[in-house]
């Protein structure tokens, strides 16, 4: 299992369990939460009720005058109002004096007068001067019929003379309640939903991170060149710098080690060929024998600061990690210019050159890398091509890339060499003069196709030899 499915899991775990019991506590204080909203209501109106009828209480006018009408007129009233996206089309509240006894002289109900309810809470409590309230169910076995009662004192001189009662069903709140319970788990849902996508974005996000930087590590592990994985800031950037760095100095050291003992290996025939000329001056010989040897002197010379020239250009390429910039190089510019640049060896062997490439082929890369790398094959192709023989330039846009071929009519290369021709060192001896070059042009033109982030392939045609360039 990796590590961001990982996270992942352990994320959806703490948002799924904090989600519940979040929203598990939430729904449980809803419930609670209305009736005591409620209750405070029913507190304020008892009390108000208890002012006003006061004086009619006192005079023993209360079942005789309006109010009993009043009561029922006002249970009769449809307020047709809507709170909150709910209709509200009837009053629901009851209202119900009792006297000192605790025997009900009013009832907005019409149902209770007369009755002894100097045992209910409500009225019991409020007489002997506390707070008096009750919830009590119509139906015994129906949670949802219960009814709250809320008592107020009616008082003479500071004398508790009766109790005034207000009553609300709490199913007239449930309505509200079940509403707000919908919208609290909609909500609720959906936060925790927002929560996993984030939860799954970030995943993918450090998986993503870790594996550019895992396959960065494997590529720099076999030796392939691959840009350092950027990252805004944080621990991931500090990581990659520092493998960065850790591979900087781990081929450094091994890059130094390795061309000290090809460039000694590589140094060891020219010099011994000019020790053994200078030695060989040093005696009496035919002028024409001494200009000879001097002449070897002065192309030994030569190969030693060509090797040591393209050892540097290729040791530079293969530092680098990276393009320092992208130009647009029109391709058959490019060519033009090396086939001028190469004019005199050309007509010197009589070639035959043909060139078919498009005007709007642009590669992309650093123009001076491109010329110098394009420049060796051409040389090379010189070097193996015969008198008369043909020399061709091609190109075609395939996909996003260039493909750019360049034949040259000559002996098929051995099988044994093919796969060794880009290897550092490794040359053939050139038809002309039998001689061997410093074995580093096509080993520097691998290099700089790979800088590009492209490919090169050599190989045996019908007539020659076709080296092939891809190239974004």
């Amino acid at each position: 299992m990796s590590l961001g499915l990982r996270i992942f899991l352990v994320y959806v775990l703490f948002v799924g369990l904090t989600g519940y019991f979040v929203l598990n506590t939430v729904m449980e204080e809803i419930r609670p939460g209305v009736r005591q909203s409620t209750e405070e209501t029913l507190v304020d109106t008892a009390n108000l009720m208890a002012e006003i009828l006061r004086d009619d209480f006192k005079a023993g006018t209360l079942s005789e005058n309006r109010w009993p009408q009043l009561l029922r007129a006002y249970g009769e009233r449809q307020p047709q109002a809507t709170i909150w996206g709910l209709p509200k089309n009837q009053v629901n509240h009851r209202i119900y004096v009792t006297d000192a006894k605790g025997i009900v002289v009013l009832d907005s109900s019409g149902v209770a007068v007369g009755q002894d309810y100097s045992r209910w809470n409500d009225v019991y409590l409020t007489l002997r001067g506390e707070y008096g309230a009750r919830s009590s169910r119509s139906d015994p076995d129906d949670p949802n019929s219960s009814v709250m009662h809320v008592g107020a004192p009616i008082r003479d001189n500071g004398k508790i003379i009766g109790v005034v009662t207000v009553a609300k069903p709490n199913s007239s709140l449930q309505p509200y309640v079940d509403r707000t319970e919908r919208r609290l788990l909609f909500y609720g849902a959906g936060l925790i939903g927002l929560g996993l996508l984030f939860g799954a974005l970030l995943s993918w996000w450090l998986s993503r991170a870790l594996h550019r930087l895992t396959g960065y590590a494997q590529a720099v592990s076999e030796g392939r060149r691959v840009e350092v994985p950027h990252y805004r800031g944080g621990e991931l950037e500090q990581l990659a710098t520092a493998v960065e760095q850790m591979r900087t100095q781990l081929e450094g050291k091994a890059y130094v080690e390795r061309y000290v003992h090809t460039l000694t290996h590589e140094l060891k025939s020219p010099l011994a060929a000019i020790r053994g000329a200078a030695e060989l001056l040093q005696g009496e010989m035919p002028p024409a024998q001494r200009l000879r040897f001097v002449s070897n002197i002065d192309s030994e010379s030569a190969r030693m600061q060509q090797l040591i020239e393209r050892l540097l250009n290729l040791a530079q390429v293969e530092q680098r990690q990276g393009l320092e910039e992208k130009v647009a190089v029109p391709l058959s510019v490019l060519v033009e210019q090396l086939l001028q640049a190469q004019a005199a060896r050309i007509e010197g062997k009589q070639l035959r050159v043909e060139q078919s490439i498009g005007g709007d082929l642009l590669l992309m890369g650093e123009p001076f890398l491109l010329r110098q790398a394009l420049g060796n094959l051409l040389e090379n192709a010189l070097d193996f091509t015969p008198a008369q023989g043909l020399l061709r330039f091609s190109a075609e846009r395939v996909g996003e890339q260039i493909e750019c071929r360049l034949f040259n009519e000559t002996a098929p290369i051995p099988d044994y060499a093919l796969p060794r021709l880009t290897e550092r060192f490794y040359s053939l001896p050139r038809p002309d003069s039998g001689r061997k070059s410093t074995g580093l042009g096509l080993n520097f033109v691998e290099e700089v196709v790979k800088l590009h982030g492209g490919v090169m392939r050599i190989g045996n045609v019908e007539g020659g030899v076709e080296v092939v360039l891809r190239l974004p």
